[in-house]
């Protein structure tokens, strides 16, 4: 079993790529992009450890469900995308051992049997793996917002890249809503100047060879130029601080640099 990447993507907005959006290719270079995305691993993951910028709580909770049902957590889109499918199995097993790594780097752990995929989830990866034949185990952020935190689980997951597992975060690199929805009801062309300055320090960051430079950054992220523009409130970039953290000593390399909504969004991938 190939060593996995660690990978930090864009989920886009609500079921974006399973509906008609105005303009109609605004989506278009993303989707391309996650439907790669398994052509560009060493070889299939034998399952995939999501950590969604929509599931956060007090303590490190895991997904412990067998047959996850979805979580149509968006509001307003067409009804059709109320009826998309992705029954992707769950596994208890990695759940078990994501808990046992995290209680071994000093985390409070619960399970979650209830919990369905939410769409950080299901629509990156029903264009990621169509076949819905991976199994998934979704896991969720900390309420507290710790970068450090964060940081730290990641490295206690390590270890499952050498045992088939993909960890994914799913968010945004950026994810002011008003500047987004005002540039899409304005029809704004070009990326917005905040947007750039913190894509560019996002990248600076990532791409550091040091990976204790790339560490202290991440957890000092709030004083990046542009930062509080880009998140003002963090949910949608700590998937980024765990992926980070599983990276270890490797490097990271930008695998999509694109501009939506007048914003760029980036993709990173660690191994």
């Amino acid at each position: 079993m190939s060593r996995m990447p660690t990978l930090f993507i864009p989920h886009g907005g609500g079921p974006c790529f399973f509906m008609d959006w105005d303009p109609p290719h605004t989506w278009d270079k993303m989707a391309a992009f996650l439907s790669g995305v398994q052509a560009s691993l060493p070889e299939k993951p034998k399952a995939v450890l999501v950590i969604s910028g929509h599931w956060e709580e007090p303590e490190v909770t895991v997904q412990t469900n067998h047959a996850p049902p979805l979580l149509f957590d968006y509001y307003g889109f067409p009804p059709h995308t109320y009826q998309l499918t992705f029954p992707a199995p769950g596994s208890p097993k990695l759940a078990a051992r994501v808990s046992d790594l995290l209680r071994a780097a000093g985390f409070s752990v619960r399970g979650d049997a209830a919990r369905g995929y939410d769409h950080g989830v299901f629509i990156p990866l029903k264009l990621m793996f169509p076949e819905a034949d991976v199994p998934v185990v979704q896991l969720s952020l900390r309420a507290d917002y710790d970068p450090a935190a964060h940081l730290a689980m990641g490295a206690g997951l390590e270890p499952l890249r050498d045992e088939g597992v993909l960890i994914l975060g799913s968010g945004m690199s950026y994810h002011n809503m008003g500047v987004l929805m005002k540039s899409m009801r304005s029809g704004a062309q070009g990326v917005a100047p905040g947007s750039q300055v913190f894509d560019d320090w996002l990248t600076g960051v990532v791409t550091d060879p040091d990976p204790g430079v790339r560490s202290a950054a991440l957890v000092d992220w709030a004083r990046a130029p542009g930062a509080r523009d880009a998140h003002p409130k963090e949910e949608h970039f700590l998937p980024l601080h765990v992926v980070a953290g599983a990276a270890g000593a490797d490097i990271g390399v930008k695998v999509l640099d694109d501009v939506v909504m007048g914003a760029a969004e980036s993709a990173f991938r660690f191994g």
